[in-house]
């Protein structure tokens, strides 16, 4: 009867302390649950000191060798015991060598006699090795799990092995793992759906999207982001619709990932939708939803849109200001866009960071303030203690080079104190095609080509600088090695929305639109019309060495052109016309769209890969810079 009433004495106890040590809110307070631990005698229990261990990792009080000296009080440690050992020497990161989770997992199989390995104890291995990026040691645990037996249908293991894979970059091994599961739940699926839109694979990621059984919220929006940042809009807007058809919840990263999208378009009418969808969600007032739609509007070409939104935000952030600044800076409107960064500076809390100067620096070099510029750059390490990367001194080189001072632009490229990455040499190579500077372009070019030797834009931009110089022989040399290097020039692209929200796309000299006679009589009408107020085209604007009535007819055929004939024939009268283009807009379709937006009494707005240009009155908001 005694013995009885003792077990049960000792099972109340154990519950007891049990729920002392579950309740213990803090370090003191489970430093008094172990205490009571020891006066009762049940330091020993596999059961308790387990316990005692997860929850020294909640509270995250990771200390490894104390962790270790309550373990090493059991003489005959369990599983469970050993799996909690290894939690939380995990969770302390690395520690003395005797007491790394591997060398504990060796330990416990070593032991006599050997308890076995459960669940718990690969998952919590596997993702230290996760965490550390160690595909040496995930994949000798990978063949303990196999070796041993009994985890090939355990999801727990799999999937974390999964995610080790993914961690570590061999998708194709997460891919082997997912196609030798006997079983799958949504998290096999989701997790390799969302790593693949990450890599950018995105027709793996359709493929498994597609076989999916169930598609939960995290799976639609890794499609919808994926296909974003992955330059893929209108699939982008599909998954987005299809998504709130079949009634999937929308979290904010999917709508910033839908906004991004119409960012990308430039599509107005689909950004205003996307933008009620947003509200409808509760998230109008969110500041990552907001920022991203500040971004929508000035890629739209609605920059005052942007500003309404902007202000209207309850909170801003670094990320917020910044996107004002460079939406200010692509219209050209440098002022506004250094008031926004006084503001900032001077009325808030928010501290400017590198990408807030990339904004601030491209302000000044599209409005050629090279002074200001000056400044500003110089305040970034002496005012805000931010040192000045490769992509700041870009946009000094570009700066400098716009302005037209480019030897010192080539003398800032040569000597700025971090190694000049493609992006300021192909500033420098671009001022030169604005002002005609061939020998620099070469100098430039030649580094861009020990970078970027794939990148065809540097090539053809080099043959361009040649080409207005009427260098033909090296223009020849040119294309010789891009033909060598199997390059072949991106064809040159326009797109515009329609007023039922599809977005057309026109490429030079493609005849394929369905409207395509129509917008070629609308083009010929309107040259007509712009030859009687002066118009003369700009010749060398074609690079090519034709005669000048085939550069004549290679002009009319650019695409930014047949998208202005395509928005005459199809927008309302007196409504503007946007375009978007994929490439620098030549000077003589510049011309053309600044004499349309008079003599067709219309406002045309074209983003082109450098900034937005708005037409009004004969008049362009770049004063002829760009």
């Amino acid at each position: 009867m005694s013995a009885t009433f003792r077990h049960c004495r000792h099972r109340e106890l154990e519950a007891l302390l049990f729920s002392a040590i579950s309740s213990a809110s803090s370090i003191s307070q489970l430093n008094q649950a172990h205490t009571l631990l020891y006066r009762l005698g049940l330091h020993q229990s596999s059961y308790l000191v387990a316990k005692l261990l997860r929850r020294l990792v909640d509270l995250r009080s990771l200390s490894n060798s104390y962790a270790f000296a309550v373990f090493s009080q059991v003489p005959a440690p369990n599983s469970f015991l050993w799996t909690a050992l290894i939690r939380t020497s995990a969770a302390a990161a690395f520690g003395p060598p005797c007491r790394h989770p591997l060398v504990l997992y060796s330990l416990m199989r070593r032991a006599l006699p050997p308890p076995p390995p459960l669940s718990f104890t690969f998952s919590a291995l596997l993702k230290f090795c996760s965490t550390s990026r160690s595909i040496a040691m995930g994949s000798q645990l990978h063949a303990q799990t196999i070796f041993i037996g009994g985890f090939n249908e355990d999801l727990f293991v799999q999937n974390t092995l999964i995610d080790l894979y993914v961690q570590c970059g061999q998708l194709d091994l997460a891919r082997k793992v997912f196609d030798e599961m006997l079983v799958r739940d949504i998290i096999s699926w989701t997790s390799l759906i969302v790593a693949y839109t990450r890599h950018g694979d995105m027709g793996s990621a359709e493929e498994l999207f597609g076989e999916s059984p169930v598609k939960d919220m995290v799976a639609w929006t890794a499609m919808v982001t994926g296909y974003s940042q992955n330059a893929r809009p209108n699939e982008a807007l599909a998954a987005f619709e299809r998504m709130r058809m079949a009634g999937v919840t929308i979290d904010e990263v999917s709508v910033v990932g839908a906004i991004s999208a119409c960012a990308q378009l430039g599509a107005v009418k689909r950004a205003e939708g996307v933008r009620q969808i947003a509200e409808e969600y509760g998230f109008g007032k969110n500041v990552v939803v907001g920022s991203a739609l500040v971004d929508m509007y000035a890629k739209c070409g609605l920059i005052d849109e942007a500003r309404r939104v902007f202000y209207a935000m309850d909170d801003r952030n670094v990320y917020t200001y910044s996107t004002m600044i460079t939406g200010l800076a692509s219209h050209g409107k440098a002022l506004d866009a250094i008031k926004v960064f006084d503001e900032m500076t001077m009325r808030t809390e928010v501290k400017p960071n590198r990408v807030t100067f990339i904004g601030v620096l491209t302000a000044c070099s599209h409005a050629g303030m090279v002074e200001a510029g000056r400044q500003y750059f110089t305040s970034m390490s002496e005012v805000y203690g931010i040192t000045p990367d490769a992509d700041h001194y870009a946009c000094m080189v570009d700066l400098l080079g716009r302005a037209g001072n480019a030897e010192e632009a080539l003398e800032l490229a040569r000597t700025m104190p971090v190694e000049p990455n493609g992006g300021v040499w192909g500033a420098l190579l671009g001022a030169c095609r604005i002002h005609g500077k061939p020998h620099i372009a070469k100098i430039a070019a030649e580094k861009l080509f020990e970078l970027e030797p794939d990148a065809i834009g540097n090539y053809v931009l080099l043959s361009n600088v040649y080409a207005s110089a009427g260098m033909w022989n090296e223009v020849s040399n040119v294309r010789k090695l891009m033909r060598g290097r199997g390059l072949r020039k991106n064809p040159a692209s326009s797109w515009m929305e329609a007023k039922d929200g599809v977005v057309h796309e026109f490429f030079a000299g493609d005849g394929s639109h369905p409207m395509s006679r129509e917008i070629k009589a609308a083009l010929e009408e309107l040259i007509d019309r712009l030859k009687c107020r002066g118009y003369t085209p700009i010749l060398s604007s074609i690079v090519y060495d034709v005669s000048e009535s085939e550069k004549r007819r290679l002009l009319n055929g650019h695409s930014e052109k047949l998208a202005l004939a395509f928005g005459l024939l199809t927008v309302d009268t007196g409504g503007t016309i946007r375009i978007v283009k994929n490439i620098r807009i030549c000077e003589d379709c510049h011309l053309v769209m600044c004499l349309a937006s008079s003599s067709e009494n219309r406002e045309i707005v074209v983003r082109d890969n450098m900034r937005f240009h708005h037409f009004k009155d004969g008049v362009c908001s770049c004063g002829g810079f760009w």
